[in-house]
């Protein structure tokens, strides 16, 4: 039954699915009052926003039960919701300090500052709704002050280099005896993939979401959906056009496994092609070009920004056609260009002609 089910719902139907089950595993792990927070939640956030979430309440369950046995005298589960009272300012500290490195299941973790800040989010939002529901009377992880991110350097393609990956890509003049016997029947599907994403600036989680039906030929525009759940079009150029047209000839005469059939990008196994295939994709085509630069798919996606932004210096522009909510997001992500763009106006205007 399951897997007749699972045939019916597409891609995205199908991972809200594999979402909310592993965050009920999580939830019969912890506390049952953790679960009325996900209740109340769950009209303003994805599924898989609420899976972080309990990803993250549980390593502050068990950082309590490791540093704080004096106020967890009980099972996990039969835990009520006064302990959280019992935690004060200094613990938060602590326990976000504890996030830096610790051990689970026998595996080392890290964090940098961005995780622990998101960290530090989620434990906020969730001390906020039992305060704000009056079932608790202290709330200190809003004394705490979010610790600070240092922007990093954006990695991206120049545009030489742009070239270069997709000359690599359709020749595979570099590649291994092995990896060039696989690309000579999976060439037209890694072109398309590579110029897709460098042409659109879309997600790798969107990417692979695609289906046939998603793609518009008679409107040059593919249908994704975002981040938060929403549907959203994002129009592509000539070259993109030409690529995706080129393996969708291929793809027209590949039967898919059952379950796969909309997918528009399959694997060898002629099942959807997951986000690792793709990382593990752009990889191997990069590493062809530069040793200098380590390129993701999010690489590739900071490549289109910044040309996007350079060639139309429309910061909104760019925030709409990556989906970014914030536009601000968009700003701290090309200060540089900004900047850049700033010093070019400023040798435009002339106060005295010569």
């Amino acid at each position: 039954m399951a897997a007749a089910n699972d045939k019916n719902q597409n891609y995205h139907e199908q991972q809200n699915r594999k979402y909310t089950m592993t965050l009920r595993g999580i939830l019969e792990e912890l506390p049952p009052f953790v679960s009325k927070y996900f209740h109340g939640v769950e009209e303003v956030t994805s599924t898989r926003t609420r899976l972080a979430y309990a990803y993250d309440l549980r390593v502050f369950f068990n950082w309590l039960y490791e540093k704080r046995p004096d106020i967890c005298t009980v099972p996990m589960r039969e835990l009520k919701i006064d302990v959280l009272d019992k935690v004060k300012r200094d613990d938060v500290l602590d326990y976000l300090s504890y996030c830096t490195y610790y051990e689970h299941d026998g595996k080392e973790l890290s964090n940098q500052e961005r995780a622990k800040s998101r960290k530090l989010a989620t434990i906020r939002s969730f001390y906020n709704f039992f305060y704000q529901a009056e079932l608790i009377t202290t709330n200190p992880p809003s004394l705490v002050k979010t610790p600070k991110i240092h922007e990093k350097e954006i990695v991206r393609l120049d545009a030489n280099e742009v070239a270069i990956l997709l000359d690599q890509v359709e020749e595979g003049e570099k590649l291994t005896k092995s990896e060039s016997h696989y690309h000579k029947l999976t060439k037209e599907r890694d072109l398309a993939i590579m110029t897709l994403l460098l042409g659109t600036g879309i997600r790798v989680s969107e990417f692979v979401g695609l289906n046939i039906g998603d793609i518009d030929y008679d409107n040059d525009r593919i249908k994704v959906r975002r981040k938060g759940g929403y549907e959203a079009y994002v129009y592509f150029g000539e070259e993109v056009r030409e690529a995706l047209l080129s393996y969708y000839e291929k793809r027209k005469h590949i039967i898919a496994e059952s379950g796969h059939e909309e997918a528009m990008f399959l694997s060898m196994q002629r099942r959807r092609i997951t986000v690792r295939a793709v990382e593990n994709l752009v990889k191997k085509y990069a590493s062809r070009v530069t040793t200098m630069k380590t390129i993701t798919p999010h690489k590739l996606r900071s490549t289109y920004g910044t040309n996007l932004y350079r060639e139309s210096g429309d910061i909104y522009l760019v925030a709409d056609v990556l989906g970014h909510k914030d536009v601000n997001t968009t700003r701290r992500h090309y200060a540089a260009i900004e900047e850049e763009r700033g010093r070019m106006a400023s040798k435009l205007v002339h106060l005295r002609k010569e």
